[in-house]
């Protein structure tokens, strides 16, 4: 059976932190244990009573950031011993603010029941969110067909898998095909698009004879899509390969999507390919768009990367320099995983704050 690599951290999980829904780090859990236990020892130390009871008042509701009912309710429980056991004498407190320790923990246990029942339900529809988006863009294995393929994908709306970039690559009849796409918009509101674009690429590699009619297909998906959108204006980009048997060619076709960086011999140049508008604008005619044909070398790779890269500026203002820096990168013999890395930390250096859909691609001549 064939290993499909494990896919990258997405945006959302790298930056979501424990006030935004991550899990608390370990020394948030540890601090009401740590507390009890500092007070009581400072205070069984000392030979001068202490007051440093109203400390004890914290716990409850520093134990509900991280703990379920049952512990919440054990912290609690020791507070309240801890006010009431003679030897501490932790500010002798009186019948009323006992009362008002014992309420606010009673409290404090309910709250946590809540975000318990809570955070299960997230969880739960987190999962099936999840497991909705990669039903769309599954992780891409590392081979299909005579090609080797890497991809990393970083969705402009944290907390999201997909967004308005998308990239497949399949075997079929006619040969290992590939595409890499920007559809209108970003985040959520464009899955649907997304997921409608790449069913139409998924049908067209298995019965669409050449490259042109693929794209055609496309076009003429997000027409019919955009009949019944409230937006009626719904286009895309994208770029679209067909790697010959012994992948030694690749026939490219490109619709608005920057064109493919070719790796060869240290150097990283662009295509010249035949550029065409976009797709879903009525102008995709099967006689009009031109395939560009390129011999590729053992050793060779095609690197794509959507707007999100290209168009991400520096702090002067300047394009994110992609042909220049990726000759460097991939010096090395750095793999292709490894090598969408570097340039994804390398962009995160040149403009910290991406805001847009970033998505690359790999594709490796391998003949098996």
């Amino acid at each position: 059976m064939r290993k499909v690599p494990a896919p990258p951290p997405r945006r959302g999980e790298e930056r979501r932190s424990w006030l935004s829904g991550a899990p608390p780090p370990r020394w948030v859990r540890a601090l009401p244990p740590v507390l009890v236990g500092v007070i009581c020892a400072a205070t069984l130390a000392s030979d001068d009573r202490l007051d440093i009871g109203f400390l004890l008042g914290a716990i409850p509701p520093l134990a509900v950031l991280s703990y379920g009912p049952p512990a919440t309710a054990l912290l609690c429980g020791a507070v309240i011993v801890l006010l009431t056991v003679p030897a501490f004498q932790l500010d002798r407190p009186g019948d009323a603010d006992l009362l008002t320790v014992v309420f606010v923990s009673v409290l404090s246990v309910f709250v946590s029941f809540v975000r318990s029942r809570r955070d299960a339900q997230l969880d739960l529809e987190r999962t099936v969110a999840e497991a909705a988006q990669r039903a769309v863009a599954p992780p891409l294995p590392e081979r299909v067909g005579a090609v080797r393929c890497a991809g990393l994908y970083r969705a402009a709306q944290s907390g999201t898998l997909v967004g308005g970039d998308f990239f497949d690559v399949r075997d079929g009849p006619f040969g290992v095909r590939a595409v890499m796409g920007d559809v209108q918009g970003h985040g959520l509101s464009a899955v649907a698009t997304v997921a409608s674009l790449l069913g139409a690429f998924r049908e067209a590699v298995l019965d669409r004879p050449d490259l042109v009619s693929v794209a055609a297909r496309l076009d003429r998906r997000l027409l019919v899509d955009a009949a019944g959108a409230r937006h009626s204006e719904l286009f895309a980009t994208a770029a679209l390969l067909e790697f010959s048997a012994d992948a030694l060619e690749v026939r490219v076709v490109v619709c608005g999507n920057p064109p493919p960086l070719l790796l060869r011999g240290g150097r990283a140049t662009e295509l010249e390919v035949s550029p065409w508008t976009p797709l879903g604008l009525e102008l995709a005619d099967d006689c009009a768009i031109e395939v560009s044909t390129v011999t590729l070398r053992p050793g060779d790779r095609l690197f794509l990367a959507s707007d999100g890269v290209v168009e991400a500026r520096g702090a002067g203002g300047a394009f994110y320099p992609l042909a220049e820096r990726l000759a460097v990168l991939a010096a090395g013999e750095a793999r292709d995983d490894t090598l969408l890395e570097r340039v994804w930390a390398d962009l995160l250096r040149f403009c910290p704050d991406v805001e847009d859909d970033v998505t690359m691609l790999v594709l490796t001549p391998s003949p098996r």
